[in-house]
């Protein structure tokens, strides 16, 4: 009886594992393509990936769906790239990811290239999962962190 219940036990683990690795995979196609859809000024693949009561912290204020609509207007993103990107879980429904992401390009005709930090917060509603929360920052200069 030990016996069998460990065989299950172990299963039952690795097929949650499994589960979970799938997950965070899909959280980071969903933070690429909400992205990719922010760069392209596609409003509709944006809400695809992203809830309707999203909310975005940045050096600008606080966002809401309608405001990040308005602002990816304002963007000409050329170009950004991920590094560093991390996860982890303590619920089956939310998913907490940090990476940097690289942009090249500008707000307003106004530069904003550079590395940012950001942080962003996914729950799985249904079998969809949605960013619900997303925190940006540009990060230091190397020069001005180095001690």
């Amino acid at each position: 009886m030990t016996k069998y219940f460990t065989c299950t036990l172990t299963v039952l683990l690795a097929a949650v594992a499994v589960s979970f690795a799938d997950d965070k995979a899909t959280v980071m196609a969903n933070e690429k393509a909400a992205w990719q859809a922010f760069k392209d000024k596609n409003a509709a693949d944006f809400q695809k990936v992203v809830d309707k009561d999203i909310r975005v912290s940045s050096e600008e204020g606080v966002n809401n769906m309608a405001k990040e609509l308005a602002d990816m207007k304002r963007w000409d993103m050329k170009s950004f790239s991920f590094s560093d990107y991390d996860s982890f879980s303590d619920e089956p429904d939310v998913i907490v990811c940090t990476y940097k992401v690289t942009v090249q390009g500008t707000v307003d005709g106004k530069d904003v290239s550079g590395d940012y930090n950001c942080g962003s917060v996914w729950k799985k509603e249904g079998a969809n999962w949605l960013g619900i929360f997303h925190s940006s920052a540009k990060a230091a200069p190397a020069a001005a962190t180095a001690k």
